[in-house]
C-alpha cells in the first residue's frame, strides 16, 4: 500500500557505482525464486523478467517455483539463501501483506532481504455483481451502512491484499462487511456472478472478461489514480477517499548481506528491462506500468507498504492463523 509515496521510484544509480561492479558477476546461473506455483501471474512475471535479465546482462537466469503457505515457502527459503547475488527472490504484494498480518509467516521482510529494483506496480479493482444496486463507491458505503454485516465479501486468502485492502476500507470508513476468504479470485468472482456473495476486488486483467460482459460492475480502482487500462472507473481519491492507495506490485529482492556491486548491477539492468518496448506492451496487458528507481527507494516502498499493512491488522484486531 502507498501512502502518498508518489514519485517515489525515480532512478537514482549513479555512474561512480556502476564503476564497483565486478565484471564477472554473473559468473554462473542465477536462481530467481518465484514464491508461487507454475501458470499464476507472478510466475509468468518472474519468468519474464529471467529471459530479460538473461539478454541483458548475457547471463543464465532460471526461475525456482516454490510455492505454499501463501509465498512464505519460498520467502523462507530465499532469507537463508547464500548472498552471494546467486538467489533472488521475485516479490509482489505478499511479501509485505502477509509478513504483516500472519504469525506464523516466519520472515521479516525488512531486515532479512535487500531490496534490488522495483518492476511494476498496478492496482486491484473493486467491483460488484450487476444486480448490486449500487454504482459507484459512495453508494456501496451507504449501502452497507443501511445494512451492516448483509454484503459479503470475496477474497483470494486471508491476509492477502484483496483481504487486508477490504479491512482497510471498513477502518477508514467504520463499516463492517462479511470477509469471506476463497482459494483464489476466480472462485470467489464466480460465487459474486451468482449471487453467493456480492463484492470483490482482484487485479484487473482478472475481472476485465467480467466487466466487458456487463456480468460485473467495476466501482473503482483501489489506487489514488486511474489507471489506463479502466479508464472510466474512477479512483479511491475521485471516489472520495483520499490516502487509500493500494497496489500490487512486482520487484527483486536478494539476501541481506548481497554485496553492494552486485544489487547495483541487477538494479541498473532492471531499470533497462522494464523500459524495453516489449515489456511495456507485456505490462499493458498485464494492467501495470513499469516502475524503474533505486534499491533505496525500493525499500523505503517495502517499509512503508509493510508498516501501513500492520497498523491495519492492529487497527481492525485481526488474528490469521
Amino acid at each position: 500500500m502507498r501512502m502518498g509515496l508518489v514519485g517515489m521510484l525515480a532512478s537514482g544509480v549513479t555512474p561512480a557505482a556502476l564503476a564497483q561492479t565486478p565484471a564477472a558477476y554473473p559468473e554462473r546461473a542465477v536462481k530467481i525464486v518465484v514464491p508461487f506455483a507454475p501458470g499464476a501471474g507472478t510466475d509468468a512475471m518472474g519468468r519474464l523478467v529471467a529471459q530479460k535479465l538473461g539478454e541483458i546482462m548475457k547471463a543464465t537466469f532460471v526461475v525456482d517455483n516454490k510455492a505454499g503457505a501463501s509465498g512464505a515457502i519460498g520467502t523462507q527459503f530465499v532469507a537463508q539463501a547464500p548472498a552471494d547475488g546467486y538467489t533472488l527472490l521475485l516479490v509482489a504484494s505478499p511479501f509485505t501483506t502477509v509478513a504483516a498480518s500472519v504469525p506464523t509467516a516466519n520472515y521479516d521482510p525488512l531486515r532479512q532481504f535487500t531490496p534490488v529494483g522495483m518492476i511494476a506496480t498496478g492496482p486491484l479493482v473493486w467491483a460488484t455483481s450487476a444486480s448490486l444496486p449500487v454504482s459507484d463507491m459512495k453508494e456501496l458505503i451507504q449501502l452497507v451502512r443501511q445494512k451492516p454485516g448483509v454484503l459479503n465479501y470475496g477474497s483470494a486468502g486471508a491476509g492477502g491484499v484483496n483481504h487486508l485492502v477490504l479491512e482497510l476500507l471498513k477502518s477508514r470508513t467504520g463499516t463492517f462487511i462479511t470477509h469471506i476468504p476463497y482459494r483464489g479470485i476466480a472462485p470467489a468472482t464466480m460465487d459474486m456472478i451468482g449471487g453467493q456473495i456480492q463484492l470483490v476486488t482482484g487485479t484487473i486483467p482478472a475481472l476485465l472478461p467480467f466487466i466487458k460482459n456487463g456480468s460485473v460492475k467495476p466501482l473503482a480502482v483501489t489506487s489514488a489514480k486511474r489507471s489506463s487500462a479502466l479508464p472510466d472507473t474512477p479512483s479511491m481519491a475521485e471516489s472520495g477517499f483520499p490516502g487509500i492507495d493500494v497496489v500490487n506490485y512486482f520487484a527483486l529482492v536478494a539476501p541481506t548481506g548481497t554485496p553492494e556491486p552486485v544489487i547495483t548491477a541487477l538494479n541498473s539492468a532492471i531499470n533497462k528491462l522494464v523500459v524495453l518496448p516489449e515489456v511495456v506492451a507485456r505490462f499493458r496487458l498485464d494492467a501495470v506500468e513499469a516502475a524503474p528507481g533505486s534499491p533505496a527507494l525500493l525499500g523505503s516502498f517495502l517499509e512503508a507498504d509493510y508498516r501501513a499493512w500492520r497498523n491495519v491488522v492492529t487497527t481492525q484486531n485481526l488474528k490469521i492463523e
